[in-house]
């Protein structure tokens, strides 16, 4: 017998119906209908208040979870380097944009130049002597946060003491509204420590340091624009890079008049060193000329291309001295 199934009750051979709200059996169509009604709001775009509230939730777990995996694989990257004793951290900071934009042709994408990196933030951490603040890279510093979102940040190793106020806000304004670090492309870590040469390490668990602000601004660089397809101007573009900080920063007396001299012709038939457009020899000559104090000797092509080179506003990153 089923549980809903009521057995009729007689008395003296007369059946008596018991009141129908005792016995009454489901209403299996009504049931359909419903489901069928439900069915039919899901289908036109009217889910339930309820499955509204669940995929909502669902949303918030996972978007807690983006976090704290990028969150994770920015301290799993910080404990692995090398240098992860550090004393003080000075700054960290979203460099606001140049008030004059430099547009590059060809502009690089990261996931072409670097390969896709789901979730984790890309990071750049450079050891650098503040005896020998890498100008150069300042400069590309602030070309980067032209391009792509850059969480900056400046730290004092313990070798190091004494480090100049303007070396400890060289890359821009401390960043205070404690973003989360899946909202930039870029990590740019500057470290002031007692290093014989520049090094840098980029996704800094695997692999070996580059060396050299000259090699460091080449890589830099291509993030900003891949190289040229010409060769013979990509070779015009190292030589002078080599000319910037082979004589004009390491050089004597006689070895950075010849560079000015070089300067001084090239710039006399184009507005930059390479062509109509600026590139990676005018960062380079620019900053190792000022940094060696030649400078101030230049002749007239040289003097008018550093005045230009000076309009933009991110050369202002290598008046340090």
């Amino acid at each position: 017998m089923s549980m809903y199934q009521v057995k009729p009750i007689y008395e003296g051979g007369t059946k008596i119906d018991l009141p129908t709200c005792m016995y009454k059996l489901p209403n299996v169509h009504e049931q359909r209908a419903s489901s069928c009604f439900s069915e039919h709001a899901h289908q036109n775009g009217e889910p339930d208040s309820a499955v509204r509230a669940l995929e909502a939730r669902q949303d918030e777990i996972m978007r807690k979870l983006f976090e704290l995996k990028a969150a994770v694989d920015g301290l799993a990257k910080t404990v692995a380097t090398p240098d992860a004793d550090l004393d003080l951290t000075v700054s960290c900071s979203l460099a606001s944009p140049s008030p004059t934009a430099c547009t590059f042709t060809g502009t690089a994408d990261l996931d072409t130049l670097l390969g896709k990196d789901l979730g984790a933030l890309r990071d750049i951490v450079i050891n650098a002597n503040p005896a020998q603040p890498p100008l150069t890279l300042l400069v590309l510093h602030g070309l980067l946060c032209q391009r792509y979102r850059v969480l900056s940040a400046v730290h004092v190793h313990s070798s190091v003491s004494g480090v100049p106020p303007q070396l400890l806000s060289c890359l821009g304004a401390r960043l205070t509204d404690g973003s989360a670090r899946n909202l930039f492309q870029l990590g740019f870590t500057l470290i002031w420590k007692d290093v014989p040469k520049l090094q840098m390490k980029f996704s800094v668990r695997n692999m070996c340091p580059v060396e050299g602000e000259a090699n460091v601004a080449r890589f830099l660089f291509r993030l900003l624009s891949p190289d040229p397809s010409d060769v013979g101007q990509a070779t015009l573009v190292d030589s002078w890079v080599d000319t910037a900080f082979f004589q004009l920063a390491e050089g004597g007396a006689k070895e950075q008049a010849a560079a000015l001299r070089s300067l001084n012709a090239a710039l006399g038939r184009q507005p930059w060193l390479t062509g109509p457009e600026l590139s990676l020899a005018d960062i380079a000559c620019y900053c190792c000329a000022v940094r060696s104090g030649a400078a101030a000797a230049a002749p007239t092509h040289v003097q008018r291309w550093m005045k230009a080179c000076e309009n933009l506003g991110y050369f202002s990153r290598a008046q340090l001295q």
